[in-house]
C-alpha cells in the first residue's frame, strides 16, 4: 500500500486538507509575521520573494497540507509529509508553521497528532529533522513524545537533529491521552447531576 501525501483529516481544532495554488493569499497572510521565522533556517521567508519559493517547493512536493481552524475556518499555517521509505518504514513530516495566535495551546499537539494517526496506518516510525538553533521546533516535537536519536541533513541539506515517533510509542502516549480525556469528563457529568440534585432538594 502506498502512503497517502495529502489525506483530508479533521479534529476538534484544526483540519487539514491539501495545500491547493488558490491558498496562497491566506497562507502568507499568516506567513508574513517575521517572528515565526526567528529561529528557522530560512529567516526572510515572511519575505514574499522568499516565500513564493517556499509556496511553489509546497506545491510541487505533492505532500503539503494547510491547516485551517475548524471554529472559524480561517487559514492558520500549514505543515508536510516528506521521504516516505517503504524499506524503513518511515515518513518524515515538517515544514510546519503556525499563527502565533495559536501557540502555546492544543493546535499543534492536534495537528500533529491527526498526522501521526494517518502515517501510522502505513509507517512504524515518523521522523522530524529540526536544525540545532531551532529550539522551539525541538520543544514542540518533544512536547508531543519524539525522542532524538541522531542527526541527519535534512532535505535542504542542512545539519539537523533526528528525532523519531514510533507507532507502539505513539499508541500509548495516544491512549493515555483518551484515559485522561474520559475520567476528567465524567467528573464534570457527575458534579453537574450532583448540582441538580441538590437544587432539587432544596426546592421541594
Amino acid at each position: 500500500m502506498s502512503f497517502d501525501y495529502q489525506p483530508v483529516l479533521k479534529g476538534k481544532l484544526v483540519e487539514l486538507r491539501p495545500l491547493r495554488a488558490e491558498d496562497y493569499d491566506d497562507l502568507y497572510a499568516v506567513a508574513a509575521d517575521p517572528l515565526i521565522w526567528e529561529q528557522h533556517p530560512v529567516k526572510n521567508r515572511h519575505e514574499e520573494r522568499a516565500f513564493q519559493v517556499f509556496f511553489r517547493e509546497a506545491l510541487a512536493s505533492g505532500g503539503a497540507l494547510i491547516a485551517i481552524d475548524a471554529n472559524t475556518q480561517q487559514v492558520i499555517g500549514s505543515s508536510r509529509f516528506h521521504g516516505y521509505d517503504k524499506e524503513r518504514s518511515e515518513v518524515e513530516v515538517g515544514w510546519t508553521f503556525l499563527a502565533r495566535s495559536q501557540w502555546g495551546g492544543s493546535y499543534n499537539g492536534e495537528m500533529k497528532r491527526l498526522m501521526l494517526r494517518h502515517a501510522f496506518r502505513f509507517v512504524s516510525r515518523v521522523i522530524f529533522l529540526v536544525t540545532p538553533e531551532n529550539i522551539r521546533s525541538q520543544r514542540a516535537v518533544e512536547k508531543i513524545g519524539a525522542i532524538r536519536v541522531g542527526s541527519r541533513p535534512d532535505a535542504g541539506g542542512r545539519d539537523s537533529y533526528l528525532y523519531q515517533i514510533t507507532a507502539a510509542t505513539f499508541a500509548q502516549r495516544d491512549d493515555q491521552l483518551e484515559i485522561r480525556f474520559i475520567p476528567a469528563r465524567e467528573e464534570s457529568l457527575a458534579r453537574i447531576n450532583d448540582l441538580i440534585l441538590r437544587s432539587k432538594s432544596y426546592w421541594n
